[in-house]
């Protein structure tokens, strides 16, 4: 079995399909340990612009979308993105024609589930991040998303505030979005020493102040927090940390 080994960017993953696509037995992935079984050969992919855009072509030729609808399942974090995404382009150019709402064929259904979970950690952490004041006046927010999302919350941060200056930063993946007050981009970011400014303190003491008198401890609504607001983000909210 083939093997084809990439760096985990779409741009890699789409050289990968097209190198792939003629094997009836093959695997791609960005996973550096997958375990090999005898005879396998691993292929290792980078980007190649011509092989890369040839397949970004094909796929649209049928379906509009399928670029994007990829690129987000991509995102996930799921070890089998790489391969469900390959089985969908296969199944797209097999049925040469629009799939995405072939809830029948189990490559829709399998893609589906990634950019559902994709999306909706983006959607809830746009109202679950909590950023800090550093005492240069940046704002600064760490978390430990399930899913490669920094550029998305970046870009949705830099429009809803303009005239700011933050940072992002996965601190699982060691992945910072940073924002100046008129760009923004992404970039590796191991570590991060961060000083608090004088009123940082008095912020979180007034959130959890407010936090402890909205709640009422003979109506505990924990189930419906873990519902609203699962438990492994509660590490990065300054009314959860002290409590749990």
């Amino acid at each position: 079995m083939k093997i084809f080994l990439t760096d985990g960017t779409p741009s890699a993953f789409f050289t990968a399909v097209f190198d792939a696509f003629k094997e009836n037995d093959c695997i791609i992935t960005s996973k550096t340990d997958i375990q090999l079984s005898f005879g396998s050969e691993v292929i290792s992919c980078v980007y190649d612009e011509e092989k890369c855009e040839r397949v970004r072509a094909g796929i649209a030729k049928y379906e509009k979308n399928a670029e994007e609808y990829i690129i987000t399942a991509l995102r996930s974090c799921n070890p089998l993105r790489e391969q469900i995404s390959f089985a969908y382009i296969k199944k797209l150019m097999s049925v040469r024609a629009p799939i995405y709402k072939c809830m029948s064929l189990q490559e829709v259904i399998d893609l589906n589930e990634l950019i559902y979970k994709v999306n909706g950690e983006t959607h809830r952490l746009k109202g679950l991040l909590r950023f800090i004041e550093t005492n240069d006046g940046v704002l600064y927010a760490p978390y430990s998303p399930d899913n490669n999302i920094t550029d998305l919350l970046t870009a949705h941060f830099a429009d809803r505030f303009a005239s700011e200056r933050f940072v992002i930063h996965d601190i699982k993946r060691n992945i910072a979005g940073i924002y100046n007050g008129r760009n923004w981009t992404t970039c590796y970011a191991s570590e991060a020493e961060i000083r608090l400014s004088e009123n940082e303190k008095n912020f979180e003491n007034l959130w959890k102040k407010y936090y402890k008198a909205v709640n009422i401890n003979e109506r505990p609504h924990e189930k419906q927090m873990k519902g609203s607001m699962p438990v492994r983000y509660w590490k990065f909210l300054p009314e959860k940390r002290d409590n749990n």
